[in-house]
This record gives structure tokens, sequence and C-alpha cells, in this order.
């Protein structure tokens, strides 16, 4: 059995749940999140908990068992908690800011780069060389800061660039340079 598939998700006060066969519905505080599981996986809501149970010991199933209980897990975190994401712009003259709604960002580039996010995910800019995204949906918010930070990734001689909060940056020496004989 996988251990993360035979864990119950534990359904909070202020949190609904439908499953009607093909869609499960998940209702917070936050929002609403539904997701289409695979036909094949047996979704049991009782007991304030939802089980997710494979119908063999194949590697297919063995597979989509713990990615599909955990996905019901997020959506439930998400609707009561939200996620989000914290990004560091590092370098001289570097900075974001919000205009409308929309993301600008100048990074070194010769223009400034304009992103917009979607309706659901809520992207805050604190201080010029932050970045906070924040939504329900956890593979949405995931994906939004990783768009941002592709847009200048951090480099490994002086570290500029766009970063998650906390990333370790590998440094490298630069050029040695010719030693005079």
């Amino acid at each position: 059995m996988s251990r993360i598939g035979k864990k119950p998700v534990q359904i909070p006060s202020g949190v609904t749940v439908n499953y009607d066969g093909k869609t499960l519905k998940v209702k917070g505080p936050l929002g609403e999140l539904t997701f289409n599981p695979h036909p094949e996986m047996i979704i049991e809501i009782k007991d304030g908990e939802i089980r997710v149970k494979r119908p063999s010991d194949k590697k297919f199933h063995k597979a989509l068992h713990g990615t599909t209980r955990q996905i019901i897990n997020n959506m439930v975190e998400g609707v009561t908690k939200g996620f989000s994401k914290e990004l560091e712009i590092v370098g001289t003259g570097y900075r974001a800011k919000l205009e409308g709604g929309k993301l600008v960002l100048q990074v070194g580039f010769s223009h400034p780069v304009v992103l917009e996010p979607p309706k659901d995910v809520k992207v805050e800019v604190p201080a010029p060389t932050r970045i906070k995204v924040s939504g329900i949906d956890k593979q949405k918010v995931g994906q939004i800061a990783a768009i941002i930070r592709a847009v200048k990734p951090p480099e490994p001689y002086k570290g500029k660039g766009i970063r998650y909060v906390g990333e370790y940056v590998r440094r490298k020496a630069g050029k040695a340079g010719i030693k005079a004989v």
C-alpha cells in the first residue's frame, strides 16, 4: 500500500465535499475547487474524512493512489488556509511593482517585463524587491511563481535575478586570470 495513499484526508469544519462519481467538489471559506480523479480510483466520503482506494496492485494504480490522495488533501488545505510563495529580487536597479493588476518587472532588460496573473491567483509586491504569490490552488500558485522566476533566474556568478525566498544559489568562481611569469 502507498504510505500517503492510505492516510485519510480529514474534512475540517466549514468545508463541504461532494463527489458524484466523476467530479470532486471542495468548498470552504476561501473558495471552491473541483477535481476530476481517474475513474478507476475509489473515493469514499464518510465520518468527516475522505479515503482513496485503488482497485488493484498494478503499477499504474499504485502511482495514482498517493497522487490522488495528495491532490485532494491540497484542495482541502487550499480552501481552508490557502497557499503562498514568496520571491525576492537581487540586483542593482532590479525591482517589481503592480500597475493595474499587472506585475511589472524591471530586471536588467532594455524594457520592463509585464505579466498578468490569472484572476484566482493574487500577486502582491510588499517591497520593490519582494513578490508574494498566493491563492487556493497549490498548482497554480507554484506555476505563477515559476513563471515569474523564469523571467530572470539567478545567475551563478553574482547571484543576480529572481529567486524564491530561502533558495540557495550555488556560486561559481570567476575567471582566475593569467599569472605573470
